[in-house]
């Protein structure tokens, strides 16, 4: 597909396929983001564009579809990390208060050593240092989500052992 037949392909299908868009997500800010995505896919794989295959149109809004899928799926994926963040937040601050509530300091200790040596540094780097998250695996050199799984089951733990 020429760069011509790509410009008469974006005259002849973008308002309805803005339409198409706008009404599968009820947001017509979001169906203008996704209508520029769908035409700059379009535009980069013109090349391999077969007309035997299938029609211009069906080619259109197959990219449509997709790029409605890779977005609802990052939706998606940011909506689970706010939760399970959300979730951290809450914990942390159960645990501050339990923490805070304890007069034997003796008791957290005793409870801190129940933990493993990794466990330990994830929340003395967390509370005590004060780092986020991403903070802590560049110091630790592991995943953010080893990070993360490690902190949680210390919390767990240490809930578990202050109650």
């Amino acid at each position: 597909m020429r760069l011509k037949d790509f410009e008469r392909l974006y005259a002849e299908h973008a308002e309805a396929m803005f339409g198409f868009l706008s009404y599968r997500t009820g947001d017509s800010a979001l169906a203008e983001d996704l209508l520029a995505d769908v035409f700059e896919r379009a535009m980069r794989a013109r090349r391999r564009f077969d007309g035997r295959r299938g029609t211009e149109k069906a080619w259109l809004y197959t990219i449509a579809l997709n790029c409605l899928r890779d977005h609802l799926r990052r939706a998606a994926a940011e909506g689970r990390a706010l939760e399970r963040h959300a979730a951290d937040v809450v914990a942390e601050r159960r645990l501050t208060s339990d923490v805070e509530r304890l007069d034997d300091r003796d008791v957290v200790m005793r409870a801190l050593e129940r933990l493993s040596a990794e466990e330990r540094d994830v929340i003395a780097l967390r509370f005590g240092a004060d780092l986020a998250l991403a903070e802590i695996a560049r110091v630790a050199e592991e995943p953010c989500t080893t990070i993360e799984g490690r902190l949680y089951r210390a919390l767990r733990k240490l809930r578990e052992e202050l109650s």
